[in-house]
């Protein structure tokens, strides 16, 4: 596979607390060049950047982030503020919790509000696969293709652990066919990204690939 094509599918990522509108552009002057399918950044960056791309570039935030436990009226707020400050696509967290008690229609209710909010973007649902059984990870793969989402995604990447191959070929097995997959957290190499593709992940949520094409660029091989 083709390193550009592997870029067309990252959502190139900042979403560190100590991140500044200097880190921010970076990360879109670098989506930019590379193609990347959006930058993913902190809500509070959505309009300025967007501002700053056009339409050149697609824009990801994420909402209830990282933890997932805000209320469902909290979280369509958050939905329906950003797509107006100019996201292109939101990528949410379940609450986790009610996933520990099977509130499974609670879970689906609120993942479907919550895409209404989105007013028509692109919605991912983050279920946080590393806290959960393989029983849970099969149920929510059923909450989120009943929802109306768009995609359903491994991780926040500020837990214990993120993306495996074993959750992302989970998820092609059980979600239906309209829901994408997004693979994210701890994806580092070529070699990897062409694995999580291979097995049904759309989306990669990383900052690494575009730091290999750096490299490879430095070196006159890309």
């Amino acid at each position: 596979m083709e390193l550009k094509d592997i870029l067309a599918k990252c959502d190139h990522t900042l979403l560190a607390q100590t991140a500044t509108w200097a880190d921010i552009k970076a990360i879109c002057d670098d989506g930019m060049k590379y193609a990347t399918a959006s930058v993913c950044i902190p809500a509070s960056f959505v309009k300025q950047a967007k501002e700053y791309v056009g339409d050149k570039l697609a824009i990801c935030t994420v909402i209830g982030f990282p933890n997932g436990y805000a209320t469902t009226a909290a979280k369509c707020f958050m939905a329906s503020d950003t797509v107006d400050n100019g996201a292109d696509e939101v990528d949410m967290v379940i609450n986790i919790g009610w996933a520990k008690e099977g509130k499974w229609d609670e879970i689906t209710a609120e993942i479907a509000a919550i895409k209404a909010a989105c007013k028509g973007k692109l919605l991912k649902v983050i279920i946080e696969t590393c806290l959960l059984t393989d029983e849970e990870k099969i149920a929510l793969c059923k909450c989120v293709s009943a929802s109306g989402a768009d995609y359903i995604k491994t991780s926040t990447g500020f837990s214990k652990a993120g993306a495996t191959f074993e959750d992302v070929a989970l998820f092609a097995k059980h979600v239906a066919p309209h829901v994408k997959i997004k693979a994210a957290g701890g994806i580092s190499s070529i070699e990897d990204a062409e694995k999580f593709i291979a097995l049904g992940a759309d989306r990669l949520g990383t900052s690494r690939i575009v730091k290999i094409a750096k490299g490879l660029e430095n070196d006159g091989t890309y």
